[in-house]
Order: C-alpha cells, then sequence, then structure tokens
C-alpha cells in the first residue's frame, strides 16, 4: 500500500448511506468513454547486472498507512460460515517439497528493513526467481537460491531514465511493488508507482528470460491524477492489466482497471494506457493472469473480479482493449456470481493474535487476495480466487477459496462463468489469512497464508487438493505443510505494528507448469524485523513421465460395521493412487485387528487409478476400531474401521425420499424431502449422505444428522456445466450416529436437461 504519511480517518472516511449496496448496471461504473495516455517517457537500460544496484533504504522503521475502501463492519457474524473446513483432511498433503531459502528480508546480507508490511511478492522464470518485496527486490537463481543480483532498492529498474517522468520513476521508490514473468513472451514484468503527485506508475520489461539483462522501460502517468493506491499487475495475451484504488486525498472514489499495449512494451516501442473507472462501491478489483501454455480464446476479454458489497456474491468485469481503436475498448460488468454467505476477516480491520504480546495484525478482509489465477484447460476456463473470512466459530479467520469455470468461448457480450467449488479452510482454532491461490496443469490447486494464534507466533504454510473427487471432495483442501517448521527456523511475533501482509505469492514455474513457487513473510524473533521465504514444491501426479504413483488415499464404505452380522459385518475399500500406473501393480494391505480381515494386497489395473477390496469382520463384545492400510511405492495410507457388537433390541430406523425423481436444467436446482423413521423402537439420531451426483452438482440436507422420527430436506444445486442426462440415480443413506443399527438406504432420481 502506498507509502506516503497520512492520517488515517476513522468513521466519517466514506458516506456510509448507499454507498456500499450491490450496484449494477449493463457496463461500468464511472466516466465514459475510455481514457487513454500515453507513456511520457520510454527507453532501453542497459544490462540491470552493469547498473550499481542502489542499496536499500536505511533507517527508522516506518509503518505505511492502511487505505481501506470501506470501513471496517463491526458487526460480528451471526452464524458459522457455511463452508467451513474444520478439521485436517484425513488424506495427507500429496506433494513434493522442492527449494526452500530466505529471501530478501532481515538476515539477507546487505538489507535491512525500513518499512512494514513487506508486500511481498515474486515469480519464477526459466532459471531465476525474482522477489520483490517493499521497495526492494532480489533475483535468485531458482535452483540453489544464491543471489544473482540484489538486493537493491526497486527504483534501480529506473536508474538515469530521462524526462520529467523518468527522473520521477529513478528517484522515487514508493513500494506497492509487483513482479511478474510473462510465461508466453519469456519475459520478466516489474511494476511500481510513484506516489508523489504527478502519479506514475513505472513498468519494466525484459528484453530477454534474463533478469539481469537490459529492460524497456517505461513511465505511464495516471489518469486525471488521482492516488493509485494498491496496485495489481497481470500478464494476459492482449495486455499488461493494471488495476488500483484511486484516491483523491483521504477518500477513495473509486477503483480503475487499466489496460498496457503489451505488444509495443516487449518491442520496445513507444507504448499507451488505457483506463475505465467504477464506481466508489467497487474497491481492489483484481485483473485475472494467465498461467500455463494454453492462452485464452481468440478474442476472449480479459476478467477483472472483487467481491460484492452483499458478502454473498463475486463480480466479474470483462475487459476488451482495442489499442488501435480505442473507442472500441469497452469495461462490461459486472456479472454477479452468487457464492455462498461471508462475514469479512476483522470486519476488515485488525484481530489477528499473536504468541507473546496484545499486538494484533491486519486482516485486509476488506479484499481478494492477490493472484486471480486462470488457466485455459481446452474444453473449460477456470479462475481461482482467495479472500480472509471470519468463522464464525470462536472470532477465528480463515481462507475462503473460489473456482470459477466457464465452458464456451468468451464474449464481451456474454458471462458463461459459474461457480464450480467454494471452500472455507480453517481446520483449527489458528487463524488462517493472507493467502495466495493456483493450480497446475494437471489441475492440482495449492494454496499458501499465515498461520498465528495467541499461542504461536505467525508461521508460513500452505495446503491443496488434487481433481480426483474420490480423493478430495470438492470444496475441501488436505492436510498442511509448515514451511518454517520443516526446516526448524524459529519464528516470532510482530510487535508494536499491525500492518501485515499486504499479500503473499502462490505463483507457476513456466519450465514445467507443475512447480509452485510461494513466498511470504515471518517475523524471525520478536519485533519489526521481518524477513521471508521462498518455497517450492510440486504435486507428483502433475508432471508427464514423473516418478511412479503412491498411496494418495484408502476409504471404506461404509466405515462403521457390525461385527460378524451376515449382512452388515462386510465393508468395501477402494485405494486410491496419485496417479495410473503403466502397468499392473500390486498395493499392500494390512489390518491392526484380527476383528477385520483383509487380503494381502490389491491390483490396480495399469490407466487406473483406484482398486476396491473386501473387508470382513468377526463378532466382537465390545466396539473395536481396527486401522486398515495400503502400501505402495515406499508410501502408505490409513483408514478406520469401526467394528461394533451386535444389537441385542434389534431397533433400527427407516428412509423414504419424495418425489422420486425431479427435472431442472443444467444451472437450476431442486429439493426433495428425505424421511426418518423409527422401527422396533430405535430412538436417536440418523446421519444422512448422498451419492451419485453428477460433476458440477452439490448437495447438501438442510437438517443432518436427523432426530428420529424426523426429516429433512436434500437440496440439489447444478451449474451450467452440468451435463444432460434423463436418469441420474441419487443414493441418500442414513447411518445410525451410534453405529448400533444397521445402515439404510433409497433412491431418488434426477434428470438435467
Amino acid at each position: 500500500m502506498a507509502k506516503r504519511a497520512i492520517a488515517l480517518l476513522v468513521g466519517g472516511l466514506f458516506i456510509a448511506t448507499g454507498l456500499f449496496v450491490g450496484v449494477r448496471s449493463a457496463v461500468a461504473q464511472g466516466r465514459a468513454p475510455v481514457e487513454v495516455v500515453h507513456a511520457a517517457t520510454h527507453d532501453v537500460s542497459p544490462p540491470l547486472d552493469k547498473i550499481p544496484a542502489i542499496p536499500p533504504g536505511a533507517g527508522p522503521t516506518m509503518a505505511i498507512p492502511y487505505r481501506p475502501t470501506h470501513p471496517v463492519r463491526t458487526t460480528p457474524p451471526s452464524q458459522a460460515d457455511p463452508l467451513l473446513q474444520n478439521s485436517l483432511s484425513s488424506t495427507a498433503l500429496s506433494t513434493t517439497t522442492g527449494q526452500d531459502f530466505l529471501g530478501v528480508g532481515n538476515g539477507l546480507p546487505g538489507f535491512s528493513v525500513q518499512y512494514i508490511p513487506p508486500d511481498t511478492n515474486g515469480a519464477a522464470g526459466d532459471t531465476q526467481f525474482v522477489q520483490w518485496v517493499n521497495a526492494s527486490f532480489a533475483v535468485f537463481n531458482k535452483s540453489n537460491g544464491n543471489v544473482v543480483y540484489g538486493p537493491a532498492a526497486g527504483n534501480t529498474l529506473w536508474s538515469g531514465m530521462n524526462g520529467t517522468a523518468g527522473r520521477a520513476c529513478a528517484r522515487n521508490n514508493s513500494g506497492d511493488p509487483i513482479a511478474q514473468y510473462d510465461k508466453q513472451a519469456g519475459k520478466w514484468v516489474m511494476m511500481q508507482p510513484v506516489f508523489k503527485s504527478p502519479y506514475y506508475l513505472c513498468v519494466a520489461v525484459s528484453t530477454t528470460s534474463d533478469a539481469t539483462g537490459s529492460w524497456n522501460r517505461y513511465a505511464f502517468p495516471i489518469p486525471s491524477g488521482l492516488f493509485p493506491d494498491y496496485p495489481k499487475l497481470a500478464v494476459w495475451d492482449d495486455a499488461y492489466y493494471v488495476t488500483y484504488n484511486q484516491f483523491q486525498g483521504n477518500t477513495f472514489v473509486g477503483g480503475a482497471a487499466c489496460a498496457m499495449d503489451r505488444t509495443n512494451m516487449i518491442a520496445g516501442n513507444n507504448a499507451a494506457m488505457q483506463c475505465f473507472t467504477v464506481s466508489q462501491a467497487y474497491g481492489s478489483l483484481l485483473p485475472a493472469d494467465l498461467d500455463g501454455s494454453t492462452t485464452p480464446p481468440t478474442g476472449s476479454p480479459e476478467f477483472i473480479l472483487n467481491y460484492d458489497s452483499n458478502l454473498t456474491s463475486l463480480d466479474v468485469w470483462r475487459f476488451h482493449a482495442d489499442f488501435g481503436t480505442p473507442s472500441n475498448s469497452a469495461l462490461n460488468g459486472p456479472a454477479n456470481i452468487h457464492v455462498a454467505a461471508f462475514t469479512e476477516a476483522c470486519g476488515g480491520g485488525a484481530c489477528i493474535p499473536q504468541k507473546g504480546t496484545t499486538q494484533q495484525l491486519d486482516s485486509l478482509g476488506d479484499r481478494l487476495m492477490y493472484r486471480v489465477a486462470y488457466r485455459n484447460f481446452g474444453n473449460y476456463e477456470s479462475m481461482l480466487a482467495s479472500q480472509s473470512v471470519d468463522t464464525g466459530t470462536g472470532n477465528t479467520t480463515g481462507v475462503r477459496w473460489y473456482e470459477l469455470q466457464e465452458s464456451s468461448p468468451s464474449t464481451p457480450s456474454q458471462s458463461n462463468w459459474g461457480l464450480y467449488q467454494q471452500g472455507t479452510y480453517a481446520p483449527d482454532s489458528s487463524y488462517r489469512w493472507m493467502g495466495s491461490i493456483a493450480q497446475d496443469k494437471n489441475g492440482d490447486i495449492a494454496m499458501g497464508y499465515s498461520v498465528s494464534s495467541s499461542t504461536m507466533s505467525p508461521t508460513i504454510r500452505y495446503t491443496g487438493r488434487v481433481p480426483n473427487t474420490s480423493i478430495d471432495p470438492l470444496g475441501t483442501m488436505e492436510s498442511e505443510n509448515d514451511i518454517l517448521s520443516t526446516l526448524g527456523i524459529a519464528t516470532g511475533s510482530q510487535t508494536n505494528y499491525t500492518r501485515w501482509g499486504d499479500y503473499s505469492s502462490m505463483a507457476l514455474d513456466p519450465s514445467d507448469d507443475c512447480t509452485f513457487w510461494y513466498t511470504n513473510e515471518y517475523q524471525p524473533t520478536n519485533g519489526s524485523a521481518w524477513s521471508t521465504r521462498i518455497a517450492s514444491f510440486a504435486f507428483p501426479g502433475c508432471a508427464s513421465g514423473s516418478s511412479s504413483p503412491t498411496v494418495a488415499s484408502v476409504s471404506l464404505s461404509p466405515s462403521t460395521v457390525t461385527g460378524g452380522d451376515p449382512s452388515t459385518g462386510t465393508s468395501t475399500g477402494t485405494v486410491t493412487l496419485t496417479a495410473a500406473p503403466t502397468s499392473d501393480v500390486s498395493v499392500a494391505l494390512s489390518s491392526s485387528d484380527t476383528s477385520a480381515t483383509v487380503p494381502s494386497s490389491v491390483t490396480v489395473k495399469a490407466g487406473s487409478t483406484s482398486a476396491t477390496f473386501g473387508v470382513n469382520t468377526s463378532a466382537v463384545t465390545n466396539t473395536t476400531s481396527v486401522t486398515i492400510t495400503a502400501t505402495y511405492n515406499s508410501s502408505s495410507k490409513s483408514a478406520t474401521l469401526t467394528v461394533n457388537p451386535a444389537s441385542t433390541g434389534g431397533s433400527s430406523f427407516t428412509i423414504s425420499a419424495t418425489p422420486p425423481s425431479q427435472t431442472i436444467s443444467a444451472g437450476g436446482s431442486t429439493a426433495y424431502t428425505v424421511s426418518v423413521g423409527t422401527s422396533d423402537g430405535f430412538s436417536g439420531s440418523v446421519s444422512l449422505s448422498v451419492s451419485g451426483l453428477p460433476k458440477f452438482a452439490h448437495g447438501s440436507f438442510s437438517v443432518n444428522p436427523v432426530s428420529v422420527p424426523g426429516s429433512a430436506t436434500l437440496n440439489v444445486s447444478t451449474n451450467r456445466n452440468v451435463s444432460p442426462n434423463p436418469s441420474y440415480t441419487l443414493t441418500i443413506t442414513g447411518t445410525d450416529s451410534s453405529g448400533t443399527a444397521t445402515p439404510q438406504s433409497t433412491t431418488v432420481l434426477l434428470t438435467v436437461k
């Protein structure tokens, strides 16, 4: 955020009435037509390694003022987050670690902390990793973590630039930086603003894939002279897109979305920037950033996201830039996508606790977190976004994440984006926030974030999921890895300052499109001299020709049985591998107790990722927990089977559902009434589950578990990507919560037109 001494206004910063009420229109709110500015100056730099690095600033620590786009929301959450994943998944995070080294910050030779927060971000290129924190950057050899250049003050990139605007970029080091890698062109893109009037965006595009080589440098004046706070940069096939929050003095006057002429900037020619302004109802817009080797469909606009003030939806804009005929440029939207209701973490303010201090940290819960990661998979497009939310359970915070998908070619006149999955990751009582999310070419998703609580100092963790929903159900993440504790790195708490973040960075490696690079901040000791870490990891199943598959998970259905009962004493196990083997493989099986027996092995066929096996049980006198383990290729996963003694009362329950069938259109929703009755005196509660749902469909029960006798509503929703089918059979299963009664099932039909 802006490195400028300003007084923060409290309460009366904005007009409270009517400012955040979900404004809608067919085109962007604000000025028309598009505002066009040309680079005030541009040149080609000498090779960076021939430019003496300007030493990072030194002096008293300075906290950068926080500029919210709306007042802090003080109303506490009325209910728990409906998407809350409040326990660790039984599936261990299936990633392999790569590099893990110290980034720019306390401890890196030549650097001392001057500004808080660090604005940590970075990107991976062919052989290098470039990290830019608040006011300083460095180039690292990504194979070993050695510093290739720097650390250097950010304005080093524009050293020697001429003209009034060029000298402004060369002399001012304002922070709020972004380091990107244009994977299609093999060029680095670096940007930081000038926060001294007249305001500029200083942008540099490398002439080769080597960040220590020469750069095409540009200084773009800010349209209308408004203060450009919190700028964010994204790479698209037709332009470099920038968003920022516009302030007039201390007053937020609307978000801005701009497109810079990528083609001419790569060539080193004069270039223009086109900008639109949206109303004060929309702040902290984020442009979609292109990952992977497949470009968007021909003619696709850029997509820009934020969340709506109703706290139940995302907004999607479509930005079409025409540098030949600027009058054809347009910012269309916003289109509204409904998501599960959420509450901003800390109301958008500071509430994150730390060990050993009363100092709380900023949540930045008032905005989506950088980046919006876009990927074109060929038959569909995908966008990922994340934000920090209140869980509604004990005032902890978690990371809410979304995947949007679009299955038809993108045009400025239509919006086909739909919500594919969403979740809130908060597996324990610690506070998670400051997330960043991305996905590899295989559809594996990784998400990094900060974690803290009153009993622990802030640390850096990440989680993820694979696209196989039999391993990771939609909306869920696996367990998590701690980047610091894995290496025994000590952490402290930040004292005297609330400012934290303002962002972290999850990026993909262009050399394999499988390796994730994550960078974030931490405190090595109590105080305010922050450090950063740069770590890489990958999912084994991503890369073509990767190492042999390992065991991803073991599941049991049912997971609770009656020992020795002829009809209810057996279970079916499923072992799933991280990738399909090229030839048949034998997975070893074992049981921890003789009350449940399994075969010695099960065969997973070539080209398949899973296989099933039977589990038989014998009578027991007491409830017994049995661990079933699958082992292959030096990897093991387990599942627990609960074996209950036979019931002496003979009580049971019945389950039925109405209507027997429902018909909907793709993207629609419907409901069934599920009734659970008593049989032979059964009393207690029954947990409900549904199977057989098609891809792009979601089912949930209004009441779960159900007290017997009782009923619940099964709500089924789909998005427009669901495949039409006249006869999806949905199986609704009830399981006695105490484990003494036999599970009961019933079926209904779902027809999708």
